[in-house]
């Protein structure tokens, strides 16, 4: 149901039926989606966070607490949003749930949100970081600014989606699977030279408890790390076999990049001293290198790179299908609406986003801030399964299940951490007030 006219007309459960039949002949099967799922997932935040993490904690051991929590969350994540998905299969993600079965301006508050922190903030991250390991300050020459190489990237992945939905799946499946080749290497190279680790020399002493506080900080930024397992749910109108491809991916790719993060974050946090990576937003080079020297940390960098540059490119093949939906619904303006695959118009104004936000914001400046205001959208649209029985849809046990746990430990985590580090959730209040204005002009244009 378009959003448009009186909002007093306008129900607060704008669904409460089953929905209508997946559509068919999509163009994106469960291995497309899945490798868009990884894609997402695989980012800055496993390359960067543990540095940070290890400064908090004070100990590698409650560094991986942290990540297997972390893991746990994300996965009983992904099972919820596959429940969602048979709810409503298409395009549009936390704004088409909340604006459908909530409330308009909830779902335009997640849009929003959407719009500054899940693509264009966490693209512009992935962007930023990929141009860190890929050329150090010290290696930079005189005519390449700043930001130069991340923007490059930018471009490049905006034309790849622009124009063909099939043919940029493809290339996405191409740069996900030579980094998933890249990064197993790297896997099986540290692990034969275990005799090198830090840990297999040394003798580790007992460990310090950290705070509650201080866990649940690291957890949401390790929480970074794990958003994007809810990104198949943002394509669902293009998928070939409908939810039950959505949910597939979903819950598979996870499962699969949490085990992988344990296995990464094992290699960086116990193959280097913790001193020499204590703080360090490249610790994935920096234990590379105290492992198997150059040439491992170098293997290391390429790999980083084609991460995080397939990171960028799915930000821009899912993000686009948002603002298309919420162009169609009139909340954002109609040049941005698409019948069509893919949305061209909202692909470039994506990249464009990215783009500026390169220009002038830094990596550090970005990881609280999109842990917070991620997760808490994500517990929002999860939380509609909680009442799905007044939607007259059967949630089977395992997916309430999920769906209670998934909410009840992101809230607690978001509240802990904030209660820690109050600084840290300004800029994400900022976002949700400027949405309910930007939400309110429109309304007022609309019933003009």
């Amino acid at each position: 149901m378009p959003i448009r006219g009186d909002a007093s007309n306008q129900p607060r459960v704008l669904m409460d039926r089953p929905a209508p039949p997946d559509p068919p002949n999509g163009s994106l099967g469960q291995w497309s989606l899945a490798t868009l799922v990884i894609a997402s997932m695989i980012g800055a935040g496993v390359f960067t966070t543990s540095g940070f993490a290890i400064a908090d904690l004070g100990d590698p051991r409650w560094v991986m607490v942290a990540w297997a929590i972390g893991g746990v969350i994300a996965i009983s994540g992904a099972i919820s949003y596959g429940q969602l998905a048979r709810l409503l299969t298409d395009n549009g993600g936390e704004y088409l749930f909340l604006s459908r079965f909530v409330h308009p301006a909830v779902g335009f508050i997640a849009g929003w949100v959407s719009v500054l922190a899940g693509f264009t903030g966490a693209g512009a991250l992935a962007a930023i970081a990929m141009e860190t390991y890929a050329i150090g300050d010290w290696e930079r020459p005189s005519w390449l600014p700043p930001g130069g190489i991340a923007i490059c990237l930018v471009v490049v992945c905006t034309v790849a989606h622009a124009f063909h939905t099939g043919r940029g799946a493809m290339r996405h499946n191409v740069l996900v699977a030579v980094k998933l080749l890249l990064i197993g290497w790297f896997i099986v190279w540290s692990i034969g030279l275990w005799p090198n680790w830090h840990v297999a020399n040394s003798s580790m002493p007992p460990i310090p408890k950290p705070s509650l506080f201080t866990m649940a900080t690291s957890v949401m930024w390790i929480s970074l790390s794990y958003c994007g397992f809810n990104a198949a749910i943002y394509v669902g109108r293009e998928a070939r076999q409908g939810w039950n491809d959505i949910a597939g991916a979903m819950v598979k790719a996870t499962v699969g990049v949490t085990l992988l993060y344990l296995v990464l974050n094992a290699i960086m946090v116990f193959g280097a001293a913790p001193d020499e990576i204590l703080g360090k937003q490249n610790v994935a080079a920096v234990a590379a290198k105290a492992i198997g020297g150059t040439s491992l940390a170098n293997l290391v960098r390429v790999a980083i790179c084609l991460g995080l540059a397939s990171s960028v490119s799915s930000t821009i093949m899912a993000g686009p299908r948002v603002y298309a939906k919420m162009a169609s619904d009139g909340v954002l303006p109609r040049w941005f609406d698409s019948e069509q695959s893919p949305p061209t118009r909202s692909v470039v104004l994506q990249g464009i986003a990215i783009a500026i936000v390169v220009s002038f914001a830094s990596l550090q400046d970005l990881l609280s801030y999109l842990g917070l205001t991620l997760s808490l959208c994500s517990a929002a649209t999860v939380a509609i399964l909680l009442g799905s029985g007044r939607l007259g849809v059967s949630i089977n046990r395992i997916g309430m299940a999920a769906a209670w746990f998934y909410v009840i430990a992101t809230s607690v985590t978001i509240g802990l951490a904030a209660w820690h580090r109050p600084d840290n959730v300004i800029a994400t209040v900022l976002t949700i007030v400027s949405g309910l204005i930007v939400y309110s002009l429109t309304l007022r244009r609309e019933t003009a």
